[in-house]
């Protein structure tokens, strides 16, 4: 690819600049100094004077001067003077004289047309290096990055975790290099491929892929990009895309966040014209006439496909929808080995551990953590990454950078620690909570006075009532412990209780799994499937004594189970002051350590573990 340079407005200032002193040096090479007609005679009369032109209106010539004792010509200009007797002055002091002026093309050209032909040379220079995509004229002209064979290094190899996504694509592969074999049953490929997930699972990437397999153009642009300020510029980029890759065809085309430009249409719009719709509009028309037998394949990628134009959806444009989700546990594997091909790692390196340590990881997260355990081997002074960097990397990652530099006073750690500790206590308790790996008090992110990590060993996709409720114990069971020990309660509680009354309302809204409400579903608006994160809010669908019943059944699940995380503690009590302790002296304990704990304890005649 050609490297473009970055356009700056000290460019034009230099350029000015360089003009202003080339006609400065032009100017007093070819200055012409302007005297009075009683100088000229002065002058004359002194015999300074070399030689003459005159015209009908002035009189210019050379003059002898002494400048620094060194005698020089200067270049002289006068107005003439009807004088009789200039003509026999001139021939008794023996100057040379005629009537006919020398030419000033040459110095006119110099002195004005050279500085302005320079500088417009400098301007083209510039705005050549801009690119042409940063010209006004070519506003209208697509801003796609267009990527050749030699350019794109990747290939299926490159990619991994997300085998069904790829055994999908590689039909669109084998469609660029034999397109015969589909034609020749008459097989129409779809026009256009949809990648959908979750940010960080590797869309792009994908799409690199699928070029780089195929050695075919690949053009790359963004959604927003078509979108701009001016009418129907939009438009025009999509039309002129299409053109393009038309001329360049077998290719792809590949159109990044895509909801940018593919919202859909007839919702709430500002003003009198929508120009997104109208290239909404272009895109439809562009899909509908190129032929699927030209070898140009349509992709596109989002993670917000619930917000699209149900016209970019129907079959013969967008009609394959292909899902790029969160790896699983041996996808997370699959894609830690192709990240881990540069890095030096020691012999105790357990992959399988590291993959089973990080549930929810998407591909850019795992490049993440290689680099971040990477880096903190290399702050350490070691010549190889451990799992003890691995690890310190998914804490950073998850809970945010270690603030070991804030201080906290005595009271505080005491409260935190206990928190912490009755967490713990409540998930090792319960059946359902998870594992308990670490418990620190040693502040992390931006809040976090201290956290209690526990990871799961396997992978879930369902969760049953029991579960639920045993998690929203567990993440009470902090505020129960502060309760129990101090009497008193604190706000360190506060991510705990939106955590918990989100997973009961949705227990109550989503999940059918109140006794009083029954199987119904009760959520209020919209939410991205893969953002999480809540679309426009819809109108009830429901009254407001369902409203008051739906808030009465989450109180109730709320109250029972921190009543239920109250009674661990209580039950506990000795666990969690001897737990806390060792907390309070060590900051970082294992969730071994606190089950071993509990297990003496009960070996003792006291309450142990679950």
């Amino acid at each position: 690819m050609e490297k473009r340079m970055k356009f700056s407005a000290w460019y034009v200032f230099l350029a000015i600049w360089a003009v202003l002193i080339i006609h400065n040096i032009i100017s007093q090479t070819f200055q012409v100094k302007t005297i009075s007609y009683s100088e000229f005679l002065g002058a004359l009369d002194k015999g300074e004077i070399a030689e003459v032109a005159i015209t009908q209106t002035h009189i210019q010539g050379k003059m002898k001067t002494v400048d620094s004792g060194i005698e020089k010509e200067q270049t002289f200009s006068t107005v003439r003077v009807d004088d009789p007797e200039l003509t026999k002055k001139l021939v008794e002091r023996g100057v040379r004289f005629t009537g006919v002026i020398e030419s000033t093309f040459f110095r006119d050209l110099f002195s004005w047309i050279f500085p302005i032909l320079l500088f417009v040379g400098i301007w083209y220079y510039v705005f050549r290096r801009m690119g042409a995509q940063q010209g006004f004229m070519t506003v209208g002209r697509s801003k796609a990055k267009i990527y050749m064979e030699e350019d794109l290094k990747i290939t299926f190899n490159d990619v991994a975790g997300v085998d069904e996504a790829l055994e999908e694509l590689k039909e669109t592969v084998e469609f660029l290099k034999e397109p015969g074999k589909f034609t020749r049953l008459g097989a129409k490929l779809p026009r256009g491929v949809l990648l959908v997930g979750p940010p960080g699972t590797g869309k792009t990437l994908l799409a690199k892929a699928i070029a780089g397999e195929s050695g075919v153009p690949f053009f790359s642009i963004s959604g927003s990009e078509f979108v701009e300020m001016f009418v129907g510029v939009g438009a025009a980029r999509v039309r002129d895309l299409f053109q393009q890759a038309k001329t360049k065809a077998p290719c792809i085309i590949f159109i990044d966040e895509l909801d940018a430009l593919g919202k859909a249409r007839g919702g709430m719009t500002v003003g009198g014209h929508d120009e997104r719709e109208q290239t909404l509009n272009q895109l439809l028309v562009e899909m509908d006439g190129f032929d699927p037998t030209s070898g140009v394949i349509l992709l596109a990628a989002t993670n917000r496909p619930e917000i699209l134009d149900p016209a970019l959806l129907r079959p013969g444009r967008f009609d394959r929808q292909i899902l790029v989700d969160r790896p699983d546990k041996k996808g997370r594997l699959d894609i830690l080995q192709v990240h881990i091909k540069n890095i030096k790692l020691a012999r105790n390196i357990d992959l399988s551990e590291v993959a089973a340590m990080t549930p929810g990881f998407a591909g850019a997260d795992l490049a993440n953590l290689v680099n971040e355990a990477t880096l903190l081997a290399v702050r350490r002074g070691k010549d190889e990454v451990d799992m003890d960097e691995f690890r310190e990397a998914i804490e950073r990652i998850v809970a945010g950078l270690e603030k070991k530099n804030r201080l906290i006073n005595e009271e505080e750690r005491k409260i935190v620690a206990y928190h912490e500790t009755g967490h713990a206590l409540v998930a090792l308790s319960v059946p359902g909570a998870g594992p308990v790996q670490k418990i620190t008090i040693v502040p992390r992110g931006v809040a976090a006075l201290g956290y209690t990590l526990n990871v799961p060993t396997e992978e879930r996709y369902l969760m049953k009532k029991s579960e639920l409720l045993d998690r929203i114990a567990m993440a009470l069971g902090g505020r129960a412990a502060e309760e129990i020990v101090f009497g008193d309660i604190s706000t360190g509680a506060h991510n705990d209780l939106s955590k918990a009354t989100e997973t009961a309302r949705s227990m109550v809204t989503q999940y059918g799994m109140d006794e009083v409400l029954g199987q119904v579903y009760l959520e209020q608006g919209s939410r991205s499937p893969y953002l999480g994160v809540p679309g426009l809010p819809e109108e009830k669908k429901y009254s407001e004594e369902t409203s008051r019943e739906i808030d009465k059944a989450v109180h109730r699940i709320l109250d029972e189970q921190y009543r239920r995380a109250k009674d661990i503690i209580i039950r506990q009590r000795s666990v969690l002051d001897a737990g806390a302790e060792l907390l309070l002296e060590k900051e970082k304990i294992e969730g071994n350590e606190l089950k071993r704990l509990m297990e003496s304890r009960a070996e003792a005649g006291g309450d142990g573990a679950r």
